[in-house]
């Protein structure tokens, strides 16, 4: 059994395709409940995307150096930047590092922390360089490995857990520390009349169509 099998996390599994944008992606998991799915090296558009933002950190608690950077290599990989603003834009990796502190997720921590790494180990072996340093598309190959692992396996749970915190810290309420400038709400047409709201969105705003409105052309067909 290897180190990545042994991690003990909580997260069951799902899987879908990989073949989709960044806004299906956001489309299934936030409004429709699909599973996981990939983003690196799906992208229709020919023009090469620009370089991602480097996450920029005073001091992260939860993780050493190293982990930190598998952490944002492999959260741009998960929710790149394109023609919209990614994951690193919205400061997703801060988020993920300050949730972990807080006292009631010292669980999900605990499982966490230890899949970082094996991720690491897992590039030093089959690409002999750090996840960090690893190519794209071998840094989507070593993601799509945790993906499609057996179900229950501790590679595959990890990846579940790291899905919903990448989704939080995209889409979450921005005084938690992820979602910088509402980006992730911007890019899903929602925003908040007052700083204080909180709840659901009120009508006639209907997420789930503003998302298929971006994805298919305003409406026009996808």
């Amino acid at each position: 059994m290897t180190r990545e099998d042994e991690l003990n996390v909580q997260v069951p599994t799902d899987s879908s395709d990989d073949d989709v944008t960044r806004r299906v992606f956001v489309h299934h998991l936030t409004f429709l409940g699909g599973g996981v799915v990939l983003l690196g090296g799906c992208k229709d558009d020919p023009k090469p995307a620009p370089p991602p933002p480097v996450a920029l950190t005073v001091s992260h608690k939860t993780f050493t150096d190293a982990e930190w950077a598998t952490l944002v290599a492999a959260v741009d990989r998960m929710l790149p930047r394109d023609e919209d603003p990614g994951a690193l834009d919205a400061n997703v990796p801060e988020y993920i590092d300050r949730m972990l502190q807080s006292e009631a997720l010292q669980q999900m921590r605990a499982n966490f922390v230890p899949g970082v790494a094996a991720l690491d180990r897992r590039a030093q072996r089959m690409f002999k360089v750090p996840f960090a340093q690893a190519k794209p598309e071998q840094q989507d190959e070593l993601l799509t490995i945790f993906k499609n692992s057996p179900e229950k396996t501790g590679e595959a749970r990890w990846y579940e857990m790291f899905v919903v915190l990448v989704l939080e810290g995209f889409l979450g309420d921005p005084s938690y520390g992820g979602n910088k400038g509402e980006v992730g709400w911007k890019l899903v047409g929602f925003s908040l009349v007052g700083r204080n709201v909180k709840g659901d969105p009120k009508a006639p705003y209907d997420g789930s169509q503003r998302l298929h409105d971006l994805t298919c052309g305003g409406g026009k067909g996808c």
